[in-house]
């Protein structure tokens, strides 16, 4: 069976291994970037299925980083979801216009997490 590949983009290491266990736990291959540039430079070179993407990352913000994403032909199809602690109407407005395919504000339910990735996925 072809484990589906999600990239986990947060600086709060605790958020990561959390989120991390619980998708492995739901048959997830899962890799994890700690900052905005490695988010970016994982994205890349390892083509994840899904990313889940904070916003408030050192070097480069969520938001740069799916805006970059969604501008490149290669990258464009690969479902971003804003995992976020900024649960302001301009913050998801922003969200939108860098091209997210979803937005879940911090802290959150994992079953909801879970739920929306497998929308995404289409499973």
């Amino acid at each position: 069976m072809n484990l589906n590949k999600i990239l986990i983009v947060d600086d709060e290491e605790g958020i990561v291994k959390v989120v991390k266990m619980y998708l492995e736990h739901h048959r997830y291959e899962v890799i994890t970037a700690l900052d905005g540039q490695e988010g970016l430079e994982k994205a890349k070179t390892e083509k994840p299925d899904l990313i889940v993407l904070d916003l408030m990352l050192p070097k480069i913000n969520g938001y740069k980083v799916c805006g970059l994403l969604k501008k490149d032909a290669r990258y464009a199809k690969i479902p971003v979801i804003l995992f976020t602690a900024r649960a302001q109407e301009k913050d998801v407005k922003l969200g939108e216009e860098v091209g997210a395919d979803a937005y879940i504000t911090k802290p959150f339910e994992p079953e909801a997490l879970l739920s929306k990735i497998e929308e995404l996925m289409g499973e």
